[in-house]
């Protein structure tokens, strides 16, 4: 990658000073606000300072990918970890991790998908298992010993592990009695949140299941989910003493055509009113409650997460 010798005029607008201690003030109320992941080269002369990353005079990716995180931290309270989804990481992968940032940076991890996926997709990445049931689907004891465990010494850093369970067959009923098993079993020492894909599945009984558990609801802007304003509609859709909210897309739009459409993710390419609308109903309302609220922005919401931060908190600061 070729970076200017002198930063793009546009990249002197971003405060990053001002939108680090707007966030640190939230954090205090219990309001931590961060991104779905972190290693975008996108955020370059915006969140990320180019010249922490050269090697031998140029923008090493390497470098960048391995150390970015220190930097994030110097911004946002909390970040949320979506590789886990994929994988179950080793005690020493753990171990760099948490090295990698300052111990007031938290994290929201995604429960990888070993224990959340009842049938592999038909995706080439799944090799053999693609199409087949997974023998390890909402297993409590595969959980313990192979994420929960390792991650044992750093869990007063963890401020949710988000269990997400894709577009499923299973009746509202069957769901939520299997869930409601699986949460039983579990450890009660990690804060547990759910976030789900079946709009139906938006029921008292699921709520008070999760209610029943300390779980909470992640509200989702997702392709097929209800908007974030309605989800804040629901009754019963804050169980818990905290909340998770991820806004994602726009409703309606996929996931592989908001990526086509916002990469590099270096600005907004859309803005989303409705989103933006409905974050800053739930930093008041968390704010009134007394509640922890643990809110992720990605970059395929509007284009740069970092700005639509920007543009949501400006407004409540006073509030």
């Amino acid at each position: 990658m070729n970076l200017p010798l002198f930063d793009p005029p546009e990249a002197n607008q971003f405060d990053r000073a001002a939108l680090a201690a707007r966030l640190s003030a939230l954090a205090r109320d219990g309001i931590f606000i961060g991104t779905s992941s972190w290693k975008y080269e996108g955020w370059l002369n915006q969140i990320y300072q180019p010249e922490r990353y050269l090697t031998r005079g140029k923008f090493s990716r390497k470098r960048f990918e391995a150390e970015c995180l220190r930097e994030y931290a110097e911004t946002f309270p909390i970040v949320c970890g979506d590789f886990s989804f994929y994988q179950f990481p080793s005690p020493d992968y753990w171990h760099k991790l948490f090295s990698q940032a300052p111990a007031p940076l938290k994290f929201a991890l995604k429960v990888p998908e070993e224990v959340t996926v009842e049938m592999f997709p038909k995706h080439a990445r799944y090799g053999p298992r693609a199409g087949q049931d997974n023998p390890s689907y909402l297993s409590a004891d595969g959980l313990a010993a192979l994420f929960l465990e390792p991650l044992e010494p750093y869990r007063e850093r963890i401020a949710a592990l988000i269990f997400e369970f894709g577009a499923r067959g299973a009746s509202p009923r069957e769901f939520v009695e299997r869930i409601d098993a699986f949460l039983s079993a579990l450890p009660s020492r990690f804060p547990y949140a759910v976030e789900v894909r079946n709009r139906e599945y938006l029921q008292p009984r699921y709520f008070d299941c999760l209610r029943a558990h300390g779980a909470a609801h992640v509200l989702n802007a997702w392709t097929r989910m209800p908007l974030l304003s309605e989800h804040l509609a629901i009754p019963g859709a804050f169980p818990a003493s905290f909340t998770v909210v991820r806004a994602l897309l726009r409703q309606g739009r996929s996931y592989e055509q908001a990526v086509e459409q916002f990469q590099p993710y270096d600005r907004i390419r859309e803005e989303n009113p409705e989103a933006r609308d409905a974050l800053r109903a739930v930093i008041q309302r968390m704010r009134e409650e007394r509640r922890a609220a643990y809110i992720f922005v990605n970059n395929r919401l509007e284009g740069n997460a970092p700005e639509t931060i920007r543009a949501v908190i400006a407004d409540v600061m006073e509030a």
